[in-house]
């Protein structure tokens, strides 16, 4: 584990970054507040791919500075809702202006480190996510069979 003064100094950076990805420039005469996530995302295919990468360096850096592996399976699941949401074209977008996944798991992290709180092993999210995607797979299978026994007949 890095020294204190180095941790402090990454997740500082970290804390920037989310910033800048989620949360640097206002819409004029609102509150709302977006950053390059959303931006870079317009770009089919290559700026949601960056932004996949920009947050999952953070999540490397965290890791390296000691977060648990329930709170790096915590901000995966987050980086994986922010990926698949955000790569439909044009809605996507707007749900990258509302989720912000990198200042959640920014915000995680800060519990993490400040308070305590996420301490133990991902099994506790590695499996209801499992469970959710075998379901989704097996919905999606039965509507394929189904919809190609309809075409048959």
């Amino acid at each position: 584990m890095k020294a204190l003064s180095e941790q402090k100094s990454s997740i500082a950076n970290m804390e920037s970054l989310a910033r800048l990805m989620d949360s640097r420039f206002r819409i004029p005469g609102t509150n709302i507040r977006f950053g390059l996530d959303p931006l870079l995302g317009l770009v089919p295919g290559a700026g949601d791919f960056a932004t996949l990468c920009v947050s999952g360096y953070m999540v490397t850096i965290l890791a390296r500075n000691g977060a648990s592996n329930f709170i790096i399976a915590r901000m995966a699941l987050n980086i994986l809702i922010d990926a698949l949401l955000g790569s439909i074209p044009l809605v996507g977008d707007i749900f990258d202006v509302a989720f912000k996944a990198n200042l959640r798991n920014v915000k995680l992290m800060r519990e993490h480190y400040v308070e305590g709180r996420h301490q133990g092993g991902a099994w506790k999210i590695v499996v209801p996510v499992l469970g959710v995607l075998i379901l989704a797979l097996g919905a999606l299978a039965w509507l394929s069979y189904t919809l190609i026994m309809w075409v048959v007949n």
